[in-house]
């Protein structure tokens, strides 16, 4: 397996009161004190190909250390929340205020209801609403495609008023973004010289099990073939990845050839492993390119 430097994220004070649109389990927020740190100075458009909850994009805006900000996933319903939240937050939070006062009269069967109908129609709205219900913000999707995830029947979810100003505060950061659906190969592999292309793509434990938490998987070999090429345009990239250990219970390393850096960040307790009633703690894999290290120079690797 790769070396890996072991770091401890220290807080940074430009991310204090950062806004979240939704709860989303395997977010970055906690970890973008760290990872915000490998950005250079001259970043001129940050892109994250993986968006999910654009924890590093909302982050890195919030904190100016970036001018544009191109989100994109290919999870179409999600981006066109996505969508919406950047151009009309207000309506937004209008419907979610609609259908959380409609569920106060039977909470449980309403979920059910608004679950299916989002499996029908794809609503960003309705979305919002599931993902303000469902256990940990644990997305799933069973094999079909389908989100197959339950409720927190001990909760109704955020209460309007509190939806509405995470939507507001979002949408203000991130004013202007681009939001695109689709895949991250020509996003990455076509990124400028000032560009930044932040990747957390599905790590290798969670897209071959049962319970699926992506729309689709990320095939590790073919990955690396990609980065080979992002290596040749000398693009500018940090991939958050599996966290990396001598059984290979996560996943394995990316291939050493590839000349990345290869960082080790300490993110608290595990999400997953809370779920299944353990109390492990993660460490993960983080990785710049080459082109990242020469711009930030070697004395950056160490400033998390």
């Amino acid at each position: 397996m790769n070396e890996a430097l072991t770091v401890v994220p220290a807080k940074l004070d430009g991310l204090v009161d950062v806004p979240h649109p939704f709860p989303y389990q395997g977010s970055k927020r906690a970890l973008a004190h760290a990872i915000l740190r490998y950005l250079p100075n001259d970043t001129a458009t940050l892109v994250e190909p993986f968006a999910g909850s654009a924890a590093i994009s909302i982050a890195a805006r919030y904190a100016g250390v970036c001018d544009g900000t191109v989100i994109n996933d290919l999870n179409a319903p999600l981006m066109e929340l996505w969508r919406a939240i950047v151009a009309a937050p207000g309506p937004l939070a209008d419907k979610y205020e609609v259908m959380w006062q409609a569920s106060l009269r039977d909470p449980k069967q309403f979920f059910f209801s608004k679950r299916a109908e989002f499996n029908e129609t794809g609503d960003p709205a309705i979305l919002l609403y599931l993902l303000n219900r469902i256990v940990k913000g644990a997305v799933r999707y069973g094999r079909t495609g389908l989100f197959n995830q339950a409720a927190d029947n001990r909760r109704l979810g955020a209460k309007p008023a509190t939806v509405r100003d995470r939507l507001m505060r979002t949408s203000k950061v991130l004013r202007g973004a681009e939001v695109r659906t689709g895949s991250y190969e020509s996003l990455l592999v076509e990124a400028g010289p000032t560009d930044v292309v932040y990747m957390d793509p599905p790590y290798q434990g969670v897209t071959n099990v049962r319970d699926h938490r992506y729309m689709a998987g990320l095939d590790r070999e073919e990955f690396e073939q990609v980065l080979e090429l992002a290596n040749r345009n000398e693009v500018s990239y940090i991939i958050s990845y599996d966290v990396v250990r001598e059984d290979a219970k996560y996943g394995k390393a990316l291939r050493h050839d590839l000349g990345l850096v290869h960082l080790h960040l300490l993110a608290g307790r595990s999400a997953q492993s809370t779920l299944t009633g353990g109390n492990d703690v993660t460490l993960e894999s983080l990785y710049l390119s080459p082109a990242l290290v020469d711009r930030i120079g070697s004395l950056g690797l160490v400033s998390a």
